[in-house]
């Protein structure tokens, strides 16, 4: 698998996105649609976007009883999405039903990541907000132990985890990875981050690479930056 930069397209509605995406004239970066874009927009903004020649990683983050989980990646599935997600803490046997519902009646099916734990949460909310007491990188390792266990392609983890999922797994599962910033950028609402040297150096294979590239004064030279910088 080669390494990609996936922009994340937070934009409210569907004429800021193609806007910015039309100052794209000689690259098709692969896109993340997150909730945002997709409340707002539904389905058809996955069908343009993927006829103008996009790969989509579709963020929705699906936790629920498997049975729903696994309707609901059906009809994911049928949107031709080239990736998805949902929390892994949702238990094995809802990812097992996640990837029943994906696969298409050709055979094929987008790749599947569990989500461990948000870029934005820290050790100290994990264990204050949610009462996990172990160390966060434990809890990622477990998390993305189950989730390969359940079959799926990878996780969505910080950088800093990317390299001891990749011990646990094995260097063939994905470490799809947010919380990625420029050096010389601001943190946002990000707790666990690194530059996207960085996160190639512990083995990320895709960042997800949202304000630094959405709000730059230059976005095709910040995305170009990413690629530069993570892909070499």
């Amino acid at each position: 698998m080669n390494r990609d930069v996936i922009i994340a397209c937070d934009f409210k509605n569907r004429a800021e996105t193609l806007a910015f995406l039309d100052r794209f004239t000689e690259e098709k970066p692969y896109l993340k649609i997150g909730m945002e874009l997709f409340y707002a927009e539904g389905p058809s903004i996955v069908r343009e976007l993927k006829s103008r020649g996009h790969k989509i990683f579709l963020d929705l983050k699906l936790h629920d009883i498997p049975n729903t989980v696994k309707s609901a990646m059906a009809v994911l599935s049928s949107l031709d999405v080239d990736m998805c997600n949902l929390h892994a803490g949702g238990t094995i046997a809802m990812m097992e039903a996640a990837l029943e519902g994906l696969m298409r009646p050709d055979g094929t099916r987008p790749l599947l990541i569990g989500v461990t734990q948000l870029t934005s949460t820290s050790e100290e909310r994990m264990r204050e907000d949610l009462l996990i007491e172990r160390p966060i990188e434990e809890v990622v390792a477990h998390y993305a132990r189950n989730t390969k266990k359940a079959g799926l392609d990878g996780v969505v983890c910080s950088p800093l985890e990317a390299a001891r999922v990749k011990e646990v797994c094995g260097a063939d599962f994905l470490t799809v990875t947010p919380g990625v910033r420029f050096a010389d950028g601001d943190i946002g609402d990000q707790s666990r981050i690194a530059t996207p040297a960085r996160a190639k150096e512990l083995g990320s294979d895709f960042i997800v690479v949202g304000r630094p590239i959405t709000r730059a004064e230059d976005p095709v030279a910040a995305y170009r930056r990413c690629v530069a910088d993570f892909i070499g």
